[in-house]
Parts: C-alpha cells; sequence; structure tokens
C-alpha cells in the first residue's frame, strides 16, 4: 500500500510529512543539506550543534582535492623526437637531459627548458673591411648552425645569438685582414670560407654558448662602388690571361705529341735506310768479291763479261744508238724508239717483247741501208 493512500503507513512520507498536504520545501531543502553534509563526514546535525562547519570542511576537501588534481596535469608535457630539455628544481640545474617521450616535472618548483636541437639555424653578416694589402672588400657571409650543448645553451650565455653574431664579426675580420684582396675576391673564397668557421667555432667554444657551426658560406664578395668597374676590368684581363694559357697548353698537348710521333718515324725511316744502304753495301761487297774470285779463274772472260755488262746498263736507257761501220766513212744512226714503234709488234701469250721488237727492227735498219749501198755501188 501507497504511503498517500488511505490507511497506508505515512511515516514513510519520504517528505516528513504527515499531513495530507503538499510537503514542505523547506524542510526537503533542509533533507537534501544533511544528506549531503553526511557524505563528507559531517553526519546528520541536530538542530543548534554546529552542521555549517562540517559542510564547509568538506567543500574545503573538495577544493584541494581539485588543485591538487591540476597541479599534477600542469606538470605533464610531451618532448618530441628532436628536441631535448633541461630542468631547475628550486633553481638548482638537474644532472640529466630531458630526452623526448611523456615527461613529469612538479609545476612552481621545476622550471623547465625545452629546445629543438636539430634545427639548423642560419645568421647571415655583411660588412666591409679591410685586407692585408690594405684594400676594403665587402664580404657576405651566412653561418649555419645548430645547438650542440643543450645546457650550456640555455644557462651559461644570457643570449648565445649575439654572441655568435659578434664572433662572426671577429672571425670574419681577423681572417679577411690576413689575406690580399685578390684571394678574397677570387679563388681564395673558399678557403676564406674554411678559416672563418674554424676560428668562429672556437671563439664560441670559449664563450660557452652551446652551438655547433654546420657551415659558413661566403655568399659574395665585392671590391667597393667607387672602383668596382675597373676592378672589373682587372678580373676580365686575368680571365683573359687564363683563358690564354689554356688554349696554349691544350696547344702544346696537342703538337707535341704529333712532334714527337713524326721524330719519332723519321728516326724509324733513317734506321730503316741505314740498315739498307749497310745490306746493299754488304751485298756489293759480297758481289765484288766474288767477281774478283772469277775473274782470277778467267780474266779474259769475265773482263769481256764484265763490257759488256757494263754497255748492256748504259744503252738499255738510251733511245739513240750510233753503229760504225766498216767500210765506211758514215756512223750508222739507229732511233730506237722510233723503231720500236715502226717495227710490228711481236705478241705472245704475255704480251708484246720489247727485246725482240728492238732487234727487229734493228735488222729491219741494217738490211734497208744495206740494200741502199749495194745499188749505189752497182751505179
Amino acid at each position: 500500500m501507497a504511503w498517500n493512500e488511505p490507511g497506508g503507513n505515512k511515516d514513510k512520507d519520504p517528505w516528513g510529512n504527515n499531513d495530507q498536504g503538499p510537503p514542505d520545501l523547506d524542510e526537503a531543502f533542509k533533507n537534501l543539506k544533511n544528506n549531503v553534509t553526511s557524505l563528507f563526514g559531517g553526519g546528520r546535525q541536530r538542530p543548534g550543534s554546529g552542521g555549517g562547519s562540517g559542510l564547509n570542511r568538506g567543500l574545503l576537501a573538495v577544493a584541494v582535492a581539485i588543485v591538487l588534481i591540476a597541479w599534477g596535469l600542469l606538470g605533464v608535457y610531451t618532448v618530441d623526437q628532436a628536441e631535448r630539455g633541461v630542468v631547475l628544481r628550486l633553481g638548482k640545474k638537474l644532472d640529466e637531459v630531458v630526452m623526448p617521450g611523456l615527461r613529469w616535472n612538479p609545476p612552481l618548483i621545476d622550471e623547465r627548458f625545452i629546445v629543438n636541437v636539430e634545427q639548423v639555424r642560419s645568421i647571415a653578416h655583411d660588412a666591409e673591411m679591410l685586407t692585408e694589402d690594405e684594400n676594403i672588400v665587402r664580404v657576405n657571409m651566412k653561418v649555419q648552425y645548430k645547438i650542440g650543448n643543450i645546457q650550456d645553451y640555455v644557462l651559461l650565455v644570457n643570449n648565445p645569438e649575439n654572441s655568435l653574431r659578434q664572433a662572426m664579426e671577429s672571425a670574419l675580420r681577423h681572417v679577411v685582414g690576413s689575406s690580399e684582396m685578390h684571394g678574397v675576391l677570387t679563388e681564395g673564397r673558399a678557403e676564406l670560407a674554411i678559416d672563418v668557421e674554424q676560428r668562429l667555432q672556437g671563439y664560441i667554444d670559449t664563450y660557452g654558448t652551446g652551438l655547433q657551426i654546420e657551415q659558413v658560406i661566403i655568399e659574395d664578395t665585392q671590391p667597393p662602388e667607387a672602383v668596382k668597374e675597373a676592378f672589373d676590368d682587372v678580373i676580365k684581363a686575368r680571365e683573359d690571361e687564363q683563358r690564354f694559357r689554356n688554349e696554349a697548353d691544350a696547344y702544346a698537348n696537342k703538337i707535341v705529341p704529333e712532334a714527337r710521333g713524326e721524330a719519332a718515324r723519321q728516326i724509324e725511316e733513317a734506321n730503316g735506310y741505314r740498315e739498307q744502304v749497310i745490306a746493299q753495301a754488304n751485298g756489293e761487297a759480297e758481289r765484288f768479291n766474288k767477281l774478283y774470285a772469277e775473274y782470277e779463274l778467267a780474266p779474259e772472260v769475265t773482263r769481256q763479261r764484265l763490257y759488256l755488262d757494263s754497255l748492256e746498263s748504259v744503252m738499255k736507257n738510251s733511245t739513240k744508238v750510233m753503229v760504225d761501220v766498216d767500210g765506211g766513212n758514215n756512223l750508222l744512226y739507229l732511233p730506237l724508239d722510233k723503231l720500236v714503234q715502226q717495227s710490228p709488234a711481236t705478241t705472245t701469250g704475255r704480251g708484246v717483247n720489247v727485246d725482240d721488237r728492238i732487234r727487229q727492227g734493228i735488222i729491219d735498219e741494217l738490211n734497208r741501208r744495206n740494200v741502199g749501198g749495194q745499188s749505189r755501188s752497182r751505179r
């Protein structure tokens, strides 16, 4: 049976009201307050027993718990893979470096510094300075660096980048002041960058900035504007000189091997001619020795044979022959070239026999002349 039905148990009224009328709202709120207070250890308080102080203690406990939770959450942070951190606990440096991952440090007690140590930063510098040979040059330089020691970078120097700029100015002026203008403006720029990098790294290590120089780039070097045109003419003349030298070297590299090859060829030809002359002389000497041996055996025959050979060697290159005819006062002139052309060619399977043609021409000419002489005698 419900509490509000006729004959029901009215002590079960949740509003604590035994009357049949609507519940009292003030009483209901009072009961709710007592229930909340009892949750935080206050229990149900009798009227006049100090229930307000129990409620205040409960609310304070909740507030303290919330503050502690918020304080703990504020100490949670994440360090990326490229980052490193330094933590100060009550102003004192902790020895270990904060590595990547999820970290926690008590807020207000620890102070943390998180820096990207893999990022490559750069600083540019542009200035005019005096060289060793007392000339003024303008140098544009860029320095690329990153953080090498996170603790030195955060704690030892107040402004590491400012220290780096001052060190750049000092290192560059020292190196340029020890170099000549020609080297700074032309082929000495690469060596200039290396010297500046080494000296600059030494400076910032001495300062304890924690920075690491990655590269020094000399972007541009040029003379002052007042003498720039004249200097450009000088540079052009030097470039022309270098170009002419290169062309001369190329020509020398081409002509020298050819000359050496020609010299070697002539030497080989001379050696071949020498061997030929020596062999020919040896052959003539051997021939003479053999001919002399034959001459000793038959002097007359050998002498006649030598005469005929000599006559043959002389006459075979001549086209005109004069023959002394016995019993006559006239010399017989034989034009051998004409005789060869006029005489009929005797051909064989191998072609025309020139000796036979000459021989036949001579015989025909002699016969013709003999016939003419005999006819004149009869008359």
